[in-house]
């Protein structure tokens, strides 16, 4: 977490949470959903605007965390932003030395678990937490498991929330 927020949670300690405005989709692009959108219905039904500032982005990954109940966040100053969740809370990505990467940068601190769910959906788990394995790097990933990286275990896409601690709509838990 950045300095400046820790100094800004010091400072205005009471500042209310904010849910359902931002969310994370499978593809670990986030989207700022207004009023309007939330009217629309839940994430990721209704989107909002995908964000593009690179810096604003950055920003949130430097920031990103879950509390003790599973709710991921991006802690923006004194406020904490809980996020709507497609799928995980981490996506990941396979670096060119094939170490998977999340979309916050944070490299896999360890080998993890490889799941797949029944509709064939790749998921690494470390102990960083639970993330989906972005479409594109798939193939990746399979190629891996044939090497024997890693040995895949079947799991229901439901069950994984309450398996690796996490919620995908905090706003809907309210």
């Amino acid at each position: 977490m950045d300095d400046i927020v820790r100094q800004a949670i010091a400072k205005w300690p009471h500042v209310p949470d904010c849910f359902g405005w931002l969310g994370l989709d499978a593809r670990g692009q986030w989207y700022m959903r207004d009023d309007a959108t939330q009217a629309q219905g839940p994430f990721p039904q209704a989107r909002g605007a995908v964000l593009r500032h690179e810096k604003l982005i950055d920003f949130i990954h430097r920031n990103y965390e879950a509390d003790a109940q599973g709710r991921w966040f991006f802690q923006n100053g004194p406020q904490r932003v809980y996020v709507e969740l497609e799928a995980t809370p981490l996506v990941w990505r396979l670096g060119m030395d094939g170490v998977p990467v999340a979309h916050t940068s944070l490299r896999m601190p360890d080998a993890g678990e490889c799941l797949v769910d029944e509709t064939g959906r790749v998921y690494l788990a470390s102990s960083a937490g639970l993330g989906l394995v972005h479409s594109l790097d798939v193939g990746l990933v399979a190629e891996a498991i044939e090497q024997g990286r890693w040995t895949p275990q079947e799991v229901q896409a439901d069950s994984l929330p309450q398996r690796y601690g996490f919620l995908r709509s905090p706003a809907a838990a309210r």
